[in-house]
C-alpha cells in the first residue's frame, strides 16, 4: 500500500517505520529538525522488539510532493487534527481513506467534517514511545497495537487491506466489532491516566500502588465510563475493570505523552483528554468532579504553554 504518515513523531514515526520496514510504500510528512534528520540519516527506531533504521526514508513537509495515496495515517497531536485536515488535500485521491491514531474520541468527527464520513475510519493505537532526538523514535514499552474500523461498523475491504499491512509488519492490528466502543475503551484508559499522572507528576507504578491514588484512578475511570454510557456508547459492564487491569500490566515507569508535554512546558492534549471528559459529560448531563478538578488544576500550565497566560 502507498501510505502517507501525516505526523511522524512518536506514534506516526514508529508505526510508519514498521510498515516501511515490511516493504510498504511509506511517505512521512514531518517538519523542522526531525524532517532534516530523517532526510539525512533515515528514521531510527529503538525498541525492545529490535532496533532498526529506515534509510533512505521518504520524507517531506510538502504534501503536494507526494500526491494521492491509498491511506493517510494521522499521527499528529489531538489538538492539531482540525488544523492539518485541510492540508491533506494533495494526498486525497478517489479511493483514499484516512485513519486517525490520536488519543481521545473526537478526531474521526473532526476529519469527517472536512472530508466526509465516507473517507474516514475510526482508529486508535496503544504504545509508549518518545522522540528523544530528531530522527530517533524510542519505543519504551507496551505491545504496539492498532485498531480501526468503519464509522458505521460495516466490514470493508480497505480496512482488511490495512490490517494485513500491519500484520505483515508484525504489529497486532484489529478491526473491532464496534469501533466506537474501542475508542471509548481506550479513552477510559488514557484520560484518567494522563490527568492523574500530570497532576501528580508520578509514573504509573506510583499511581497504581499508592492506595489513595489508585482509588482516584478507579473513580476517574468510572467517571469516563458514565459519560460514554450516557452518550449511547454500549460499553460493556467490565470495561472499567479491564482498564484497570491494563494499567496494572504496564511498565512501572510508564507515563503518557500529555504528562510529559505538560511537565516540559509544551502544549498538550489536555483539552482532548481530561477536558473532553468534562465537556462531553456536561453535554450528557453527567457530573465529572475528579476530571473537572484535574482539568482546572492543569489549565494554567496549558495556557502558559500556548502563550495565552504568563506567570513565573
Amino acid at each position: 500500500m502507498r501510505i502517507a504518515v501525516f505526523g511522524a513523531g512518536a506514534v506516526g514515526g514508529y508505526f510508519g517505520a514498521r510498515l516501511a520496514r515490511a516493504g510498504e510504500d511509506v511517505i512521512f510528512i514531518a517538519r523542522g529538525s526531525h524532517l532534516e534528520a530523517i532526510r539525512q540519516n533515515g528514521l531510527y527506531v529503538e525498541s525492545p522488539l529490535g532496533d532498526f533504521r529506515i534509510h533512505p526514508a521518504q520524507a517531506t513537509d510538502n504534501p503536494e510532493e507526494v500526491g494521492p495515496v491509498d491511506v493517510v495515517l494521522v499521527g499528529v497531536k489531538a489538538w492539531q487534527v482540525s488544523e492539518v485536515a485541510p492540508k491533506m488535500r494533495p494526498l486525497i485521491g478517489p479511493e483514499t481513506f484516512i485513519v486517525p491514531l490520536e488519543n481521545g474520541v473526537e478526531a474521526p468527527d473532526e476529519l469527517a467534517a472536512v472530508w466526509g464520513r465516507e473517507r474516514v475510519l475510526g482508529g486508535l493505537c496503544r504504545i509508549i514511545s518518545t522522540v528523544p532526538e530528531p530522527g530517533h523514535i524510542r519505543h519504551g514499552g507496551m505491545e504496539p497495537y492498532v485498531a480501526f474500523g468503519e464509522l458505521d461498523n460495516r466490514p470493508s475491504e480497505r480496512a482488511r487491506r490495512l490490517q494485513a499491512a500491519f500484520e505483515r509488519a508484525g504489529v497486532r492490528a484489529e478491526i473491532p466489532p464496534d469501533i466506537h466502543v474501542a475508542l471509548w475503551e481506550k479513552f477510559l484508559f488514557i484520560a484518567p491516566f494522563a490527568g492523574l499522572g500530570a497532576v501528580t507528576r508520578a509514573p504509573v507504578g506510583v499511581l497504581r500502588s499508592v492506595p489513595q491514588l489508585r482509588r482516584m484512578l478507579e473513580d476517574a475511570i468510572a467517571e469516563a465510563f458514565a459519560v460514554g454510557r450516557a452518550r449511547g456508547v454500549p460499553l460493556p459492564d467490565d470495561a472499567p475493570a479491564r482498564t484497570l487491569a491494563l494499567i496494572d500490566g504496564m511498565p512501572p515507569e510508564g507515563t503518557t505523552s500529555m504528562h510529559r508535554d505538560i511537565a516540559a512546558g509544551r502544549p498538550s492534549e489536555l483539552d482532548y483528554l481530561v477536558g473532553a471528559v468534562v465537556r462531553l459529560g456536561e453535554a450528557a448531563g453527567v457530573e465529572t468532579p475528579l476530571h473537572r478538578f484535574m482539568y482546572h488544576a492543569l489549565w494554567p500550565q496549558e495556557r502558559r504553554a500556548r502563550g495565552e497566560l504568563q506567570f513565573p
